[in-house]
This record gives structure tokens, sequence and C-alpha cells, in this order.
């Protein structure tokens, strides 16, 4: 990919700004996951009884797992412009959950630019679209609207 400028980012709209590599989600992401959000739902953790009892015959990554792994997947794609001195996460417009991300499944991101706006002397609010695919399945784990906050450095 080109370098990306402040300047040119209005160019971009409406173009794939990049696709990350694979990540491999494990049932130990998944275990630290539960953990740190104290969210223990057997079709989580439980990886027997997932076996036995859910429609995947397999634990599943959490949403929110899922989607958390945007932050460093866009760090992956390079998606700033040139003389960026800070980024900060300002939302998301819209989060589709389509299809469940099996315990070890990999998953990649695809992100293309939707708008960017200056809205106060070098701050810009870019908005993102964010597919989140999982290899060999035809429908993406998530599509994840993101809106961050750029500040153009000196």
């Amino acid at each position: 990919m080109a370098t990306l400028t402040f300047d040119g980012m209005k160019t971009m709209v409406g173009q794939e700004l990049g696709v990350s590599s694979w990540v491999t989600v494990d049932q130990k992401m998944i275990d630290a996951f539960a953990e740190t959000t104290n969210d223990h739902q057997w079709i989580h953790v439980d990886v027997e009884r997932a076996r036995r009892e859910s429609p995947a015959k397999s634990t599943i990554a959490h949403g929110y797992l899922t989607l958390s792994l945007v932050a460093s997947m866009s760090y992956e794609i390079g998606a700033l412009p040139e003389g960026t001195a800070a980024a900060f996460n300002y939302g998301l417009d819209k989060v589709r959950f389509i299809t469940p991300v099996k315990a070890g499944a990999r998953v990649r991101m695809r992100t293309t630019m939707m708008s960017f706006e200056e809205k106060a002397p070098g701050q810009f609010l870019m908005k993102a679209s964010n597919t989140v695919e999982i290899e060999g399945e035809q429908k993406p784990a998530l599509i994840a609207e993101t809106l961050v906050m750029l500040v153009r450095g000196p």
C-alpha cells in the first residue's frame, strides 16, 4: 500500500485500506478472554460440553473477543496517515456478529475507508468498515464500522 497522508485520505473513501494476516483464535485465547471479562458461559470454555451440545460442535470465541481483535489487526494494516501524532477510539456506528468463530479457527480483517472528515484544526474523524473473515467460511465473523479520531502531528 502507498504511504497515506492526511491530504490524500479523502481520496481513499470507498477504497480498501488493507487486509491483515491470519490470527489463530485458540482455546487459550478464549479462556484468557473469559477470565478477563468474567464471561465463563459454557459455549466458550467447556470443550467437552460444547462438543456434545453446541450446534458448532466446538467452543466458540466470545463475539467481543473477535471484535477486540479489530484494533491489533488495524495496526498491522497500517491504515493511519503519515504524521499521525495520536489515534483514539471514538466509537462504533454498527456492529453485526454474523458467524461464530470456532476455537482453533483463523481470522483476518479487511478494511475499507467509509469517510474522513476534519472535525477541528488538526483533528480528523475516520470511519472504516472492517470485515473479520474466517478462513474456510463463506460468511464473515463480523462486520464493524469503527470511528477513530486522528490527531495530526506538528
